[in-house]
Parts: C-alpha cells; structure tokens; sequence
C-alpha cells in the first residue's frame, strides 16, 4: 500500500512538472506594465520654471538622464556583488535538526565471530528520534578561491565606475551638442517668423509687377529665385536644427511634448580657451581614459583567474568542530562535542591545468593587444580632436566676420530704404542673407562647441570635476558645473 501510495505521489509531481507551459503577459497585465513606467519615466523632477541654460541643462542630465541612471544602478549591483563576495571567505556554521521515526521497533539479530546467531532480537534505537547539531567548518582551499574571486569583484565595482565615466562623459558631450543646436534653431526660429510675412508679401508685389508689365520678367523671376533659394536654405538649416531641442529633452529626460524654452547665450569665440597645454594631452588621455582603465581592470581580473587556477590544484583541507544532540534513550550520551580535519584532493586538475593555462594566457595576450589597439585609438582620437578644434574655430571665424559684413550690408540697405534710395524688395533679401549668415554662425560656433567638449571628452576627463554631489539641487549643480567649465575656459555658458 506504501508503495502505491509514493509511486502515485511521484507521478503526479512529474506531470506537473511536465504541465508547464509559457504564459505571455495579458493585454491588462501590458497596459498596466505601460502605464506603470510613462508615470515613472519623470517622477521626482523638478519642474521646469524658466529658461534653461547649458549648465541648467547638463545638471538634469546628471540628475535624471535614464543611461546614466542605468550605470549607477549597474555599478550599485558591482557593489552587493563584491559585498556577497566577501561573505564567501567567511566559515560555514551550519545548524541541522531532523527526525525520523518508523512504524515498528528496528529489532535485529547478530551473528557471533564463531557463525552463531543469537536467539533474541534487540534494538538499541528508539522508534522515533530526533537529531540536532551545529556545526563549524572551514575549508582552507576555499578560502583562498574565495579571497581572490573576491578581489575579481573589486575590480568589477571598478569596470562599472569606468563604464557609468564613460557614458556621462557622452551624455554631458551630446547636451553641449543639442544645447547650442537648440539655441541657434531658437535664433533661426525667430528671425524667420518676424521675415516670414514681409517675404511673403514681397513675392506678391514682385509678381504683380511681372504680370502688369511694371518691371523686366528676368529682373522679377530673378528676384523671385533669389527669395526662393534663401527661403529654401533657412528651411534647410531649420530642418537639420529641429530635432535639437527634442533631443536635448531626451538628455534632460523631459517627456515629449512638455513646453520649455532656453537661455539664448550671446556667441562669443573668445569665451573658448583650451587651458591644457598641448604636450600633456596624451599623457592624461591615457591616464584617464575609462576605456583603457577599463581593459587594466580587465587584464588583472585575467592575472588573477590564473592564481585561482593553480589554488585549484592544490589539496583541499576542511576543519571542522560542532556540537551534537540525539534523542535516542539507548545511548549513553545524548550531547556531545565532535571535531576533525578531511583532506580530499581532484587528481584530474593537472590534466585541466594545460589547457585552462593555454585559456587564461589566451585570454591575458588579447588583453594586451586590445590595450595597444585602444592605445593608438585614444592618442589618434586626441589628435583628430586637436585639430578638428582648430579647424572648427577658424571656420567660426570666418563665419563671424561674414555674418559682420553681412550684417552691415543689410544696415547700409535699412538706412537706403529709410530714405527711399532701396527697395522694400532689396532690403528683404538682405534681411535673410543676414538671417542665413547668423544661422550659419551659429552652427559653426554650436561644432566648436562641440569640439571644444570633445577634446576633454577624449581625454576622459570627467565633465564635474573630481567630485559632484548628484543628489544636490539642479541650481546647486549647474552652479558649479559653471565654475568647473569656467575653470577649463568656456564662459559663454
């Protein structure tokens, strides 16, 4: 009957077992997983309550871009990793209680050294008992893999620093980016609008013209072409400019849709002065780089899987010491102290050691030969953002003194057309000649910029400093994200 009854027991857990099947998420249970993460997307924010300016701007980033939230919360799990880790060098102390207990006493026969049996059962155990021990242990071999997996943790915590520099480095990079797109796609916006209805009304007048026979059809149609080909490059430049300010509420992590508007800086290329000599930016890329830190860590996590490789092929030995208790009436002693040492030892390790050794100095060659490639990477990164800032601030230049020219043009045609010596068409066409100038000047000094941030991006040095409380208000943030970037030479912020 008892074994009936465990076969029929044992089969209903198998079936079930068996009866598992994927359940996909309901559309309630999608819908509700939805809703739960738009109303958290931009919980605890502060609001929005003026113009926002770059440092503004880089302090929400810092506060509540959603990719850097990510890599704190991947360098917090590094952290209970390494914590969890250090546990695993402690002893075992382990307690065990049990009983058993059986149906009818456990009698039992014995036989004599001379083949004879004895005529009377006896037991010397209880039907019933119940057991209890603590106990002590600690295992040498295992202490020593768990000291060095332990340090492999550490330098885990550190990758994850490395990775969370690394990502800010970027966010920080794009906002400055989006930022200055943004104000000059503001700048554009606006200009255009205050020309919009008098460009418009001017390609009225000039057609009149041509249709009652006032003027040359050539002279008009050229006129024509001339507004045209201006209204199509300032819709071109918005086109490239518009999703700037999208992108720059995505940094800040600000929902699509929400409404803000942004500090419109004065352009100024004497705010921008690299204050890092040239002959030091190899040295302190290398030396700050998260990516080559990065592979360093990398490379000693390597280094050390090989001791744990040839820890493994030692002997284990196992201590031990625990109290015991044991219910059973027979014995003599119900409680009482054990003690001991076990030595056991896997013989199959130096067969595996070759081959795990080919493995790890396989993987340590890589190592190195990735720190090479990502050495040259770094020096031709700093090199080509050298450059590409001089490159770029010459051609903001340029683009200053033409917007100047431009500017004085469209003045000259304002000043004529006051004293009816130009046209209203005349002076319209130069008003968006200016509009494009300033347009154009403006995305040459967003790319320098641009560059101007690339070039400590790529020496990896950090965007706050060497330390910002990111739990600080964004005021507190943006004030001293200002006297740090002061610090490197941009005060245009």
């Amino acid at each position: 009957m008892l074994t009936k009854i465990i076969a029929i027991t044992a089969a209903g857990i198998v079936l079930s077992g068996c009866a598992i099947t994927p359940q996909p998420l309901s559309e309630v249970e999608l819908a509700a997983y939805a809703e739960d993460k738009v109303h958290r997307v931009s919980l605890d924010q502060e609001p929005v309550v003026r113009s926002i300016s770059l440092y503004e701007a880089m302090a929400r980033a810092l506060k509540y871009n959603l990719d850097y939230k990510i890599e704190m919360y991947a360098k917090d799990l590094a952290n209970s990793k390494l914590n969890s880790a250090r546990f695993d060098m402690l002893p075992d102390l382990v307690a065990n209680s049990a009983y058993a207990g059986r149906s009818n006493d456990p009698f039992s026969i014995s036989r004599t050294t001379i083949g004879t049996l004895s005529t009377d059962p006896s037991t010397s155990r209880d039907t019933s008992t119940s057991t209890k021990d603590i106990t002590f242990s600690w295992n040498i071999l295992d202490f020593g893999l768990s000291y060095v997996r332990a340090k492999q943790a550490a330098d885990q915590t550190l990758i994850a620093e490395e990775q969370k520099r690394k990502v800010i480095n970027r966010v920080m990079e794009d906002v400055r980016t989006a930022y200055w797109r943004a104000v000059s796609a503001d700048r554009l916006l606006s200009g255009l609008r205050k020309l919009e209805g008098r460009t418009q009304a001017a390609l009225r007048n000039s057609r009149a013209l041509k249709n009652n026979g006032s003027t040359s059809p050539v002279a008009a149609l050229t006129y024509e072409r001339e507004l045209i080909d201006i209204k199509r490059q300032t819709q071109r430049l918005q086109r490239e400019m518009h999703t700037s300010k999208i992108q720059l509420a995505a940094l800040m992590n600000l929902r699509p849709g929400d409404k803000f508007s942004l500090t419109l800086p004065k352009r100024r290329l004497a705010s921008l002065k690299l204050t890092i000599p040239y002959s030091e930016i190899f040295t302190l890329a290398l030396q700050n780089r998260p990516e080559l830190r990065e592979i360093a860590y990398r490379g000693r996590i390597e280094e050390r899987e090989a001791k744990a490789a040839l820890l493994e092929l030692l002997p284990g030995i196992q201590l031990y010491a625990g109290a015991n208790y044991d219910s059973n009436s027979y014995l003599v002693n119900n409680d009482w102290i054990s003690w001991g040492a076990k030595a056991s030892w896997n013989a199959m390790r130096l067969f595996q050691y070759p081959a795990r050794k080919k493995v790890i100095d396989a993987g340590l060659n890589l190592n190195d030969q990735r720190a090479l490639a990502m050495t040259m990477a770094i020096m031709t990164q700093v090199q080509v953002a050298r450059i590409r800032y001089d490159y770029l601030r010459k051609s903001a230049t340029t683009a200053a003194e033409y917007f100047y020219i431009q500017s004085q043009i469209r003045d000259k045609v304002r000043t004529s057309a006051r004293n009816d010596a130009a046209s209203e068409q005349t002076l319209i066409r130069e008003e968006l000649n200016t509009l494009v100038a300033s347009a154009q000047y403006d995305i040459a000094y967003s790319d320098l910029q641009n560059a101007f941030a690339s070039i400590y991006s790529s020496i990896g040095v950090d965007p706050f400093g060497d330390y910002l409380d990111v739990s600080a208000g964004v005021n507190e943030l943006a004030d001293a994200l200002r006297n740090t970037w002061r610090e490197r030479g941009d005060v245009s912020g």
